[in-house]
């Protein structure tokens, strides 16, 4: 059998997992999850985890595979991912990865990591000068290492800048040097067929889905499961901690934000996400199918397996 890896986006609340599910079904396929925020145990209600039933109906992989203090970065994932893949295809299985977190997502595409080893004396060093000097020093210490300019990089982006001056910081080596390295590097599934749908929706109606989709978190308890993480550590983990319907509840549970605000607040900043999402897939994907939602049975249009 080929070795083919069916990837399956779209972005918030467009209704990936039950296409998913049912695509799964009809194929004998299994579900690699490529959702940064199902790595964590405990964030069920918020991230809109499958639920029991629904790992019942078809095998699910990566999910619930890290407490909610243990670090996740997209190496790991790699490591995690190929061996999940290996693992139901050897099975005979087909396999079908879903999510839309762009950063993990890009690396079946693509290299997602330099051989750039950073140690933690340096990173805490960066970490303090943006502190106390702010993002400005920290922009201004990069062009100073490459003279030639930034590229493309997103200068008021603090998490890329930190980043970028890391890498140029450990390896003396300016950003354009890098990048071209990075560039040739073999992408981590470069010895598999990728195939991607991407599924979407007219605007009008993905956001009356955000709306009941946070509707449905807020009835099922999203400001309790927030409020019983916050005793786990949950603001320890600042990609968890900032994560969209989280960050609000927080706001709400630490007295920044009025309960009648809550809902309102997670339904603006998911139509932003949603908005970043679909540039994101437009510019960073490779060309790729996209599936209407709303038909009937979109979920028959997925390539099916060889």
């Amino acid at each position: 059998m080929e070795r083919v890896i069916h990837v399956l986006t779209g972005c918030t609340a467009v209704g990936k997992t039950e296409l998913a599910l049912r695509w799964a079904e009809a194929h004998g396929a299994e579900i690699v999850s490529c959702d940064s925020q199902l790595f964590y145990r405990g964030m069920d209600v918020g991230t809109a985890k499958p639920t029991a039933a629904e790992c019942a109906r078809v095998p699910h992989h990566l999910i619930d595979i890290r407490d909610l203090t243990e670090p996740m970065d997209v190496t790991h994932y790699v490591t995690l991912a190929r061996a999940a893949v290996a693992d139901i295809h050897a099975r005979g299985r087909a396999v079908l990865v879903t999510g839309g977190s762009g950063f993990y997502l890009r690396a079946y595409f693509g290299p997602v990591a330099d051989e750039v080893e950073i140690v933690a004396e340096l990173r805490e060093e960066i970490r303090r000068t943006l502190a106390s000097e702010g993002l400005g020093a920290l922009v201004a210490e990069l062009q100073r290492l490459n003279p030639e300019g930034l590229g493309a990089l997103d200068w008021k982006n603090p998490r890329r800048v930190v980043r970028a001056l890391e890498r140029c910081r450990a390896s003396g080596r300016p950003l354009a040097e890098l990048q071209r390295e990075f560039a040739a590097r073999p992408a981590p599934f470069a010895d598999w067929k990728v195939r991607l749908c991407e599924l979407v929706r007219e605007k009008e109606d993905l956001e009356r889905r955000i709306e009941a989709r946070v509707a449905v978190m807020l009835r099922d308890g999203l400001v309790a499961e927030v409020r019983g993480l916050l005793g786990q550590g949950l603001k320890d983990n600042p990609s968890a901690a900032r994560a969209i319907g989280y960050r609000e509840t927080i706001d709400f549970l630490e007295g920044r934000l009025p309960e009648g605000e809550l809902a309102a607040a997670i339904v603006r900043n998911t139509r932003a996400l949603v908005k970043k999402q679909r540039t994101w897939f437009k510019t960073q994907l490779p060309p790729h199918a996209q599936i209407d939602g709303a038909s009937v049975e979109f979920w028959q249009l997925l390539v099916p397996p060889v």
